[in-house]
């Protein structure tokens, strides 16, 4: 949604009591106007348009349990921090972007950990390359060429987002595709650490069991 600079006059009343709202949003001035008068016209913004994706994700994962959950209104991110049973119990992050606007990728997941361990080091890099062979075997094909890329830095882990070809998902598939996947990747990667699969050929099963239980592809 393209955005121009427009000159209004405004009562300073009104400007005192929309600052100090736009504080409590963490937002700015001209973002949380924008936003009320994109409501007041009925028209859905590219912020709410994110925020309503994100409180899907907030209200699936918060079901889960275990998670910690957290999104500032009117930012196009969210963070999920998940602890991992991992000798000194660190953390992994889940950090969600969306685009404003998305073209043939929607937004990305960066999957961002801290660790000095080299041996927690090569296992999760172990993961990070089996989970990348899954995708590409058996759900790339439905994606246009391109829109799902996969990157390795250190400490980061990334993934694109996109709809698959000639679908057109609503907000609801959108967050309820977002969550199924961070919650089964995050699911599969603890049970890796953990020592729960015996071969690689037992993760494929439970990928595979993922995959047809009617999840939306993203």
């Amino acid at each position: 949604m393209k955005k121009n600079m427009y000159s209004l006059m405004l009562a300073e009343d009104v400007i005192r009591e929309i600052d100090k709202l736009a504080t409590e949003k963490s937002t700015n001035r001209s973002n949380l106007i924008n936003q009320i008068l994109a409501e007041y016209v009925s028209l859905i913004t590219p912020e709410k348009h994110v925020q309503n994706i994100f409180e899907i994700i907030e209200n699936y994962i918060g079901k889960i349990g275990g998670y910690m959950l957290n999104a500032q209104p009117n930012d196009m991110t969210m963070s999920i921090k998940s602890p991992l049973q991992y000798h000194y119990r660190p953390t992994i992050r889940y950090e969600v972007e969306m685009y404003r606007t998305p073209q043939q990728t929607i937004g990305q997941l960066k999957i961002i950990f801290r660790t000095q361990s080299p041996e927690l080091l090569v296992d999760l890099t172990r993961f990070f390359k089996i989970w990348m062979q899954l995708e590409n075997i058996y759900i790339k094909q439905f994606f246009t060429p391109g829109a799902i890329e996969y990157g390795m830095e250190n400490g980061k882990f990334l993934r694109t987002f996109a709809v698959p070809n000639d679908s057109d998902y609503t907000e609801e598939q959108i967050g309820n595709a977002i969550s199924k996947y961070i919650a089964t990747f995050d699911e599969m990667l603890k049970d890796f650490l953990a020592g729960k699969y015996n071969s690689t050929e037992q993760i494929e099963q439970r990928y595979l069991a993922y995959l047809n239980s009617g999840v939306q592809l993203i």
